[in-house]
């Protein structure tokens, strides 16, 4: 088995990121290139999951649906998911500087690994109340809700609806049936 030290790593910041040609994510200080673009499909389900969130959130003056927006979580980490809702919008400056409420993610072949694994103990860390993950192939999503640090599964879904429940008695009805409807 061989044995590294962590400053053999490559280790990048928010200044290095800015200068890349190309879509890239850095998480703790690795850069990961978002290559290939994504398909026709996994883009319809995130314009679905967006359109989705626009109209149910209309109404609420403190939470704001965001696509694909950079969110710098600190120097060395800087992620772009798929679709978001952020509560009570702090700073608007080129990224997003405070944690979403809510983090979709449709997975892709390539991404699938991270989006399960990395990016989920990270959102977590950071207190996402709410992660799904969309499933192109099988035409579900996974909604997880944070609870004591740790997503907890709140089920599948295809064609049902999720009253996702955010800040300031914010909560909306999200229809999975309008997201797979394609």
């Amino acid at each position: 088995m061989l044995a590294y030290k962590n400053e053999y790593l490559p280790n990048y910041n928010y200044d290095d990121y800015q200068a890349w040609e190309g879509d890239w994510e850095l998480i703790y200080g690795v850069p990961y290139a978002m290559s290939p673009a994504p398909n026709i499909t996994h883009q319809e389900l995130n314009l679905n999951i967006g359109v989705e969130l626009k109209k149910k959130l209309k109404d609420c003056k403190n939470c704001k649906a965001l696509p694909e927006v950079d969110w710098k979580v600190n120097d060395d980490t800087v992620v772009r998911p798929d679709s978001l809702v952020v509560c009570n919008l702090k700073n608007q400056k080129a990224y997003l500087s405070q944690s979403p409420s809510i983090i979709f993610e449709v997975l892709s072949p390539s991404t699938k690994g991270k989006d399960r694994n990395f990016k989920s103990l990270l959102y977590a860390q950071n207190g996402v109340k709410y992660y799904i993950l969309v499933e192109p192939a099988g035409m579900f999503a996974e909604v997880y809700e944070l609870k004591k640090g740790k997503y907890k599964l709140k089920g599948e879904f295809k064609e049902e609806s999720f009253t996702f429940k955010l800040e300031d008695e914010c909560s909306f009805e999200f229809s999975f049936r309008e997201v797979f409807d394609i």
